[in-house]
């Protein structure tokens, strides 16, 4: 329940006063691991990562200043896979903060990389890959690419988002 209200905080309030950056740039929002958030370990529950991770990639889009015209296109993001590295826990009613930046893209995905870290360390990496579908069709990259207005070629990837999507192909090939 308290994430619906960290959506309508963020929805309200956050994405009015957030910075601007640039489509490369790195994304920053802050947290705080509430008790509801926690398990019976006593730190953050592994469930709760891809929720806040789904809040940051939101606030993301809005720094960027795409956010608005994504809803008006109908754009909706669609996480294809995830991998997920952690590393130190997040105890309750300890502060953290996301960083999400995108990393690159191919031919039909786009990479994020989010990082989970406080004042004590970096506690989790996550790297994600998405695209983003309006009426159950994909949108291409190129257009999506072009309608925000971003004309650089897409950067190298970083060696473990390379291998990573390697390792999601063997897995998709394994399976047909």
């Amino acid at each position: 329940m308290n994430l619906y209200f960290r959506l309508f905080w963020l929805l309200v309030w956050r994405i009015r006063h957030c910075r601007r950056i640039d489509f490369l740039g790195t994304s920053l929002i802050d947290f705080r691991a509430l008790p509801l958030d926690c398990d019976i370990n006593f730190h953050l529950t592994n469930s709760r990562y891809p929720a806040f991770m789904d809040l940051a990639r939101t606030h993301m889009l809005a720094e960027m200043g795409l956010l608005k015209r994504f809803l008006k296109l109908k754009w909706m993001p669609i996480v294809n896979a995830a991998e997920f590295t952690y590393i130190r826990d997040i105890k309750p009613l300890h502060k953290f903060q996301i960083e999400s930046r995108v990393v690159g893209w191919d031919e039909k995905y786009f990479y994020i990389e989010q990082r989970f870290v406080s004042d004590r360390a970096l506690h989790c990496i996550v790297h994600v890959r998405g695209i983003f579908v309006c009426g159950r069709k994909q949108v291409p990259i190129s257009q999506m690419l072009a309608e925000i207005g971003f004309d650089q070629e897409a950067p190298a990837l970083p060696p473990e988002v390379e291998k990573w999507k390697a390792f999601l192909t063997l897995k998709k090939q394994r399976n047909q």
